[in-house]
Order: C-alpha cells, then sequence, then structure tokens
C-alpha cells in the first residue's frame, strides 16, 4: 500500500522567451578580450563537474576550497550546486541575468565537511520538521523517544537527514537524485529519495520517504530553504492562522493570523524576529527582491509554513512543511496536525517548486506595491513583535 500525497498544485512556471534565452548564448569573440573571458566562463558554468568515484569536485565558482563533492546543475536561467555529503543540501541557488549569476538563496561561501548545516543555502526536513518537546512522545500505546541531534539544542530538531550524508543516483546536467538509508534509525527506521531538477526558470525538488521499521509511526516533511535579503525584500503568503510559540519555541496556542502577520499581498519582512509555524496556508507563496528586480514563486503540496526572520541578518527562511512545530504532542497527536501515519512499506511524497522571474520594471512601480509599502508602515509596531 502506498501513501502518498499526490494532490500536487499547478505550478507556475517563468518562460523566458527564446529571444531572451538565445542572447545568453556565447557569441564569438577574439581570444584575450573581455568577450572571450565572459564566454569562457559562461562555458564552464553550463558544463559542470561531477564527482566521479575518487573526485572531490568543488562547485564551479565557489569561493575557497573544498573538501566536499559537490554537483551542479545548470541551464539558461539557473545554477544548483548540491552537497550530497551535507545532508543532501544545496550550497547555492542562482538565478542568471544576462551572464550574471544572482543568488536566490544565500549562498554558502566556504563548503566544508566540517561546517554547520546551518550555514547551507537550503536542506531537506525529515522524517519530522522542527522541535519535538521533551524528546518524547506517545504513539500506538507507546512512549516513543527521540534522541537529541545538535549539541547546544535541548532538544531534537528537525529529524536526521539534514545531518547525514547521501548518495547519488543518478545525476546529469539539469537533475540530481540523491537516496539516504536509515534502515537502522531509532525510533524513525527509514529510507528517503531526495530529487533536484532544473526546468526552465523552476527548480523542482521531490522528498520522498518510506517507512523500513517494523511499526507504524508519524512521518512529516519539509523543505529549509534560507533565502536572499535585502532592506526592499517583501512576502506573500497568506495564511488564516498561527502557533504562537514560548521561550523554547514550542506551540503554546493556535490563534488567527494577527493583521501584523497575514502577508495577504507583498509585505515588506518584519524588522524583529518571528519564528512561528503559519497554517491555513494555500500552498503558494512569492518573494520580492524590489531593487534587483527579481521574484521567486513558490509551491508546496503542505498546508503549513515555518517563517524565521532573524534581524539584522541576509537572509530569512521560509519553510514549507506538512505539519507545525512539536505535532506529535499537540491534541490529537501528529496524524491530526499534518502528519502521515506510515506502517511498514507505506511512503509519503513531499513536491516543492520555486520559480524565479525577472519583474516588469513598470509592474513593480505600480500603485498597488505603494500600498502594500504603506500599510505595512502603518503596522509595524505589531510587526516586531516576535510573540503575542
Amino acid at each position: 500500500m502506498s501513501v502518498a500525497n499526490s494532490a500536487v498544485r499547478q505550478t507556475a512556471r517563468s518562460r523566458t522567451s527564446s529571444a531572451a534565452a538565445s542572447s545568453l548564448a556565447p557569441q564569438p569573440a577574439a581570444a584575450g578580450t573581455p568577450a572571450a573571458a565572459r564566454r569562457a566562463r559562461l562555458e564552464a558554468a553550463t558544463h559542470p563537474v561531477m564527482p566521479g568515484p575518487s573526485t572531490s569536485a568543488v562547485a564551479i565558482g565557489a569561493a575557497g576550497t573544498s573538501d566536499v563533492p559537490c554537483v551542479t546543475l545548470t541551464n539558461a536561467y539557473l545554477r544548483l550546486d548540491v552537497a550530497p555529503q551535507l545532508g543532501g543540501g544545496i550550497t547555492r541557488f542562482d538565478w542568471r541575468s544576462e551572464g550574471v549569476l544572482e543568488p536566490v538563496f544565500r549562498r554558502c561561501e566556504q563548503v566544508s565537511a566540517r561546517m554547520d548545516p546551518n550555514e547551507l543555502a537550503c536542506y531537506p526536513l525529515l522524517p519530522y520538521s522542527n522541535r519535538i518537546g521533551a524528546g518524547r512522545f506517545h504513539f500506538g500505546g507507546r512512549d516513543i523517544e527521540v534522541p537529541r541531534n545538535r549539541a547546544g539544542e535541548p532538544l531534537p530538531i528537525h529529524g536526521d537527514g539534514w545531518l547525514a550524508p547521501w548518495s547519488i543516483e543518478s545525476a546529469d546536467r539539469e537533475r540530481v537524485r540523491l537516496v539516504l538509508d536509515r534502515n537502522d534509525g531509532e525510533p524513525y527506521a527509514y529510507r528517503a529519495v531526495l530529487t533536484y531538477a532544473l526546468d526552465g526558470a523552476t527548480l523542482a525538488m521531490t522528498l520522498e520517504v518510506e517507512n523500513t521499521g517494523r511499526e507504524p509511526l508519524p512521518f512529516g516533511l519539509g523543505m529549509h530553504p534560507f533565502l536572499a535579503r535585502d532592506a526592499s525584500t517583501e512576502l506573500s503568503a497568506p495564511a488564516s492562522g498561527l502557533w504562537l510559540s514560548g521561550d523554547d519555541w514550542l506551540p503554546l496556542r493556535h490563534v488567527p493570523a494577527p493583521a501584523a502577520w497575514q502577508f495577504g499581498v507583498a509585505y515588506p519582512l518584519p524588522d524583529q524576529l518571528v519564528n512561528h509555524a503559519f497554517s491555513g496556508w494555500s500552498g503558494r507563496a512569492a518573494v520580492v527582491w524590489e531593487r534587483r528586480r527579481l521574484s521567486l514563486s513558490i509551491c508546496a503540496d503542505t498546508d503549513y509554513y515555518v517563517l524565521y526572520t532573524p534581524p539584522g541578518q541576509d537572509f530569512f527562511c521560509f519553510e514549507p512543511v506538512d505539519h507545525p512545530i512539536n505535532a506529535v504532542n499537540l491534541a490529537g497527536g501528529g496524524g491530526a496536525h499534518g502528519m502521515t501515519v506510515l506502517a511498514h512499506g507505506e511512503r509519503l511524497v513531499r513536491r516543492f517548486a520555486f520559480s524565479v522571474e525577472r519583474m516588469d520594471m513598470r509592474a513593480a512601480a505600480g500603485p498597488h506595491r505603494a500600498g502594500a509599502r504603506s500599510r505595512a508602515g502603518g503596522r509595524g509596531g505589531k510587526g516586531a513583535r516576535a510573540r503575542l
């Protein structure tokens, strides 16, 4: 029996005209000229170095050196660097604009086997997202102990997929498929598959988990991207409610989304800390970098997201997930809050898409955007509150 969430919403894909695509193609130029140098850089970027059995491949264009093999996917619009050994995580995701690579996710400038995974650009969340209160929960008449997995963290967080080395099952220029075997995991034993694929201006991710343990357990999936942020960054992600959290970041109670955090249209990100799980999400969101005239459409078959906005940083996190924080300990258990109970051999699949588009400059200056900024400014005091 297969348990899979196949009702994936239609992904809005950003397409660039063939004329625009052809303008990215390198033109003949004399050796030693600036045009020739640009052509060489573009050629290198579109012919990625792939890790072989004994090759430690550094992502083309990454700063410094690396002792971690990376895979680079490229097409005329996007570049993606993946480090399978680092939790199957992404080290950079860029938009190609007239030969210049602009960061969509925060870049990981120094890739190393000893780095903190939270310095990556994105990583998968499995077999659960965020924290589990007291490191335990009750399910099926059993007390389930979940071990701590991070030094300095009092609670287990984000599962163990982001901390484990993945293997490359297959790879080509625009697609890589990774696998993770955790058959000996406790309490979660599972096998996972993670696929990254470039399709025009869209990065598509598919995350799949199969319960290989003997007993049924609630499973949940998500992705944890660190998106680039500047003073002009705005977010649109309508949600009907959110879980307010305490000092330990565990949810205290569910409330309707306050006006300050409804994000019904593109609003500037709050200046101060937000770190909450939002519910009743449509599975669609948009990020706008007005200064760069760039936008990102996010589509996922999940009903929740976690928003994390650390003040003073050049990134924020928008995490599409299928369950709130500590779902297994909320009333009714994980199954009542978006998680999927999988018996032995059953699978759960989630899909995520990130589509990049260059904004029309006239549309960006339109009155609806000025109105959004005005409304956001008028409620800045509420938006600064991290807890209510």
